[in-house]
């Protein structure tokens, strides 16, 4: 170490028990201690020999008292009592070395100077502290105690009461907690202190009236150096201003002054050594503790390499083993037996205490690989649990009896297993393991359970979509003053009734009634959204809905015929209603009416946007409804007006097409001159027709050309061809004029030779006029004319009239019945 030449390492007291008075004032003068005053510190050591109280000192206080040679067997290293200084600690701290306990070159009844060196150490330190291994907690002689009886006895009848720190430190230190072991050092000293004999004036002192008793716990050096040495480096932290308030030795009573450390030592050490009335315990029940100790780590050892049961811990890693408690007893017994009868000639108390820690160590040893049987055994009956909740659910069992059978049976079928597992040298309570088990179960069955329950929610979420999704588009379209109503209506039936099939169908899950209240009102609620979300769907395309409304009125009459303008139909009436349907069609997407609350919303729209009801302020400039929650609001008053507007001017054209087909039909049916134009030819043609009815010739030849110009008419088309315009109706006419005429003249040649050629429509036409004049027969045919409710362009064709509008196409057919007449 770094500073150990400092350390001035001095043999206080021989192996003889000689005091070294010159070594202890060589001490002082060269560490300069004497000028220390009341501000220094007194730390010792004691334990078992080879324990490694000086390797633990050199590394806490940087000294360097002699160490043992592990290569050279163990033997007595330190002899007598060292000291030394202990380098870099604050205040000055003298570290003091004694003598191991139980050493074997003192023999066996030579144990004189362990107690006397003991008691030193208590009379003289300040901080005691006790070397012992982790594994040795529970013996009597390996942790000092029947020593530190007697010195607590001794010390009192020596000397005046002082406070004295009694450190245990822990070697070695297993898996096993601090906190575990502290507890039962700090009981064993206590009932050392309640059985010493004390003098009247101490009979009811308490034991930390003399003594403050710590606890700590170092690992291995050996096997965990580098771990041990920073925990040793923690320890030391403690000894800094170990006198000061609150520190190891803060409380310390009756400290002589350092000038006068080396004649008191003095005296205390002859004191003790004239002392003939201490004594400990008899070395027989030592050499029991040793050799009982011995065998049981004998067979503790056998039992850790043991190849029946390494193959059982082997086997059992891996999985269940059937007979486990029963082959893990019979290993047990074997050698808690072969202890029994090896040790059968020492002491019973030592004895019994060693066997009891000899099962301690080995039920610790086997206790994993019974924890791990547990482990499968739970495993495997949770698997079994899970199968047969299946199979069960697949029967169609219902899920509260399949869980409680299924529960019940694997539950069973755990104990059983638990009850193979168990040794008779334990008993080992498996309920924790089995309150795994449970709530493992538990926690399978309700995601089983919400599982099936989502998946039952499912299934009615959709049986409601689909049974209210489409039926409420429908009534949209169709929307009227009853829609809500009607929406109202189906969805409170369509709602309870799959309510009450929801109710039957988890009643076999037993659910508390909040649940299933619950559970209810959340189908009600889906089924609610869904109207919502279908309305605000429909909300979204009112404007097309309404143009299809006000379509669907203005071009069909009360029976939902395709209507012809005629001349005699009011459109301005036509459509006023058909504009007031499909603002009511925008009052009734307006909001959502699912609490049948009433609203004015439709009187507001037809005031304001139909009859021009002005008011201040405007009930349309407003981003809510009077008596209409926001939330229920599809379209806003702002939205409607500007809606409207919108919708007026995209249906304008409509109406323009209607006022002009029915303009185009009254010109096209009206052939008669004004009445004032006829009354005007009835004057001035008066002397022409008087000439007529004298010269009967003339009328027959007017009633000829007559005829000519009407097969000449029908002929050629002439409605027909001044569709296009009047230039090119001319046009077409002059060409086909010549051809026309021709076309007549051998007709009628070859009537008057009394055979004829096949007819073309037309010139049947022409025939018919020509046969009606010879057989003096009138044939009358009938035609139907169709013409659009909105178009003002009108087609003639070969045998029918054709009106066409944006919204309305119709076609009518004009057919001619011919007759012949027989000659």
């Amino acid at each position: 170490m770094a500073d150990t030449d400092h350390c001035c390492s001095t043999q206080l007291i021989d192996g003889d028990g000689e005091f070294n008075v010159v070594g202890l004032d060589n001490f002082m003068r060269t560490t300069k201690f004497s000028n220390c005053g009341l501000s220094y510190a007194v730390v010792a050591i004691m334990g078992p020999q080879s324990s490694g109280k000086s390797t633990l000192l050199n590394h806490l206080f940087q000294t360097n008292f002699r160490e043992m040679d592990a290569y050279r067997g163990r033997s007595q290293t330190t002899k007598g009592i060292w000291i030394a200084h202990c380098v870099g600690i604050e205040p000055f701290t003298i570290a003091m070395d004694l003598e191991g306990t139980d050493g074997r070159e003192r023999g066996e009844d030579d144990t004189t100077f362990e107690k006397q060196s003991a008691l030193f150490a208590l009379a003289i330190a300040d901080i005691v502290l006790i070397n012992m291994w982790c594994h040795d907690i529970g013996r009597e002689q390996a942790a000092n105690k029947p020593l530190l009886k007697t010195v607590f006895q001794v010390m009192m009848r020596l000397f005046s009461p002082r406070k004295t720190t009694l450190l245990f430190v822990i070697r070695d230190k297993t898996k096993t907690p601090l906190e575990y072991l502290e507890p039962i050092l700090r009981e064993d000293i206590q009932k050392i202190w309640n059985v010493v004999s004390k003098p009247a004036a101490h009979k009811d002192t308490p034991l930390s009236e003399f003594f403050n008793v710590e606890v700590t716990a170092l690992s291995s050096y050996e096997e965990k150096e580098e771990l041990f040495k920073e925990q040793v480096a923690q320890l030391r932290q403690r000894f800094f201003n170990s006198i000061s308030p609150g520190g190891l030795a803060g409380d310390r009573r009756g400290v002589v002054p350092a000038s006068g450390f080396s004649f008191s030592a003095q005296q205390i050490w002859r004191v003790i050594k004239e002392n003939k009335d201490l004594d400990l315990p008899a070395h027989k029940v030592m050499v029991a503790t040793v050799r009982c100790e011995e065998i049981a780590n004998e067979k503790f050892c056998r039992l850790s390499s043991d190849e029946d049961w390494l193959a059982l811990e082997e086997a059992v890693q891996s999985g269940s083993v059937s007979g486990f408690g029963r082959r893990l007893s019979s290993i047990l017994e074997t050698y808690f037996s072969e202890y029994d009868s090896e040790a059968t000639y020492f002491d019973e108390d030592v004895r019994n205490a060693k066997r009891k820690h000899l099962e301690s160590k080995a039920l610790d040893l086997v206790l994993p690989a019974y924890l791990n049987q547990l482990g499968h055994l739970r495993f495997k009956v949770l698997e079994n649990f899970k199968s047969r909740l299946e199979q069960m659910l697949k029967e169609g069992e219902g899920f509260a009896a399949s869980a409680h059978a299924c529960t019940e049976s694997c539950m069973l079928e755990f104990d059983l297993g638990c009850a193979d597992a168990a040794i008779k040298q334990a008993n080992w309570d498996a309920s924790k393991v089995r309150e795994k088990l449970q709530r493992d179960i538990d926690a399978h069955l309700l995601s089983v359970r919400d599982a099936k329950l989502s998946e039952l929610v499912a299934r009615y979420e959709e049986k409601l979509r689909q049974l209210l999704c489409e039926p409420v588009e429908s009534l949209f379209d169709a929307a009227g003053r009853d829609t809500w109503a009607s929406i109202r209506k189906l969805l409170r039936r369509e709602t309870e009734t799959a309510a009450l099939e929801f109710s039957t169908a988890i009643s076999s899950f037993e659910l508390d009634q909040p649940t299933i209240e619950s559970m209810l009102q959340g189908l009600r609620d889906y089924a609610r959204n869904l109207v919502v979300k279908k309305a605000r769907e429909e909300a979204g395309k009112v404007l097309i809905l309404m143009k299809d409304r006000f379509s669907t009125v203005f071009s069909h009459d009360n029976e939902l015929m395709p209507r012809v303008w005629t001349g005699k139909e009011d459109i301005k009436t036509i459509t006023k209603d058909a504009r007031t349907a499909s603002l009511r069609l925008l009052a009734v997407m307006a909001a959502i009416r699912l609490d049948e609350k009433p609203d004015k919303i439709e009187n507001i729209l037809l005031s304001s946007l139909m009859e021009g009801t002005v008011t201040s302020p405007d009930p349309l400039a407003s981003s809510t409804w009077e008596e209409v929650p926001p939330e229920n609001t599809l379209i806003t008053p702002v939205q409607c007006k500007s809606l409207w507007r919108q919708f007026k001017s995209e249906t304008e054209y409509t109406v323009t097409q209607a006022i002009s087909a029915q303009e185009a039909y009254k010109r096209s049916n009206n052939w008669l001159p004004p009445p004032w134009a006829i009354v005007a030819m009835v004057v001035l043609g008066f002397n022409e027709f008087m000439l007529l009815l004298r010269n009967p010739l003339y009328l027959m030849f007017l009633f000829v050309a007559f005829l000519l110009s009407k097969a000449m008419w029908v002929q050629m088309d002439v409605p027909g061809q001044f569709q296009h315009g009047t230039l090119a109706g001319l046009i077409s006419i002059s060409s086909r004029f010549l051809p026309t005429v021709m076309n007549l003249l051998k007709r009628l040649a070859e009537e008057a030779q009394g055979h004829r050629t096949p007819e073309s429509p037309r010139q049947q036409e022409s025939s018919v006029a020509f046969q009606s004049f010879r057989n003096q027969s009138q044939l009358n045919p009938t035609s139907s004319i169709a013409q659009s409710s909105v178009s003002s362009n009108v087609s003639v064709s070969d045998s029918s009239v054709e009106y066409s509008s944006p919204n309305l196409m119709q076609r009518r057919s004009t057919k001619v019945q011919e007759a012949e007449l027989s000659q």
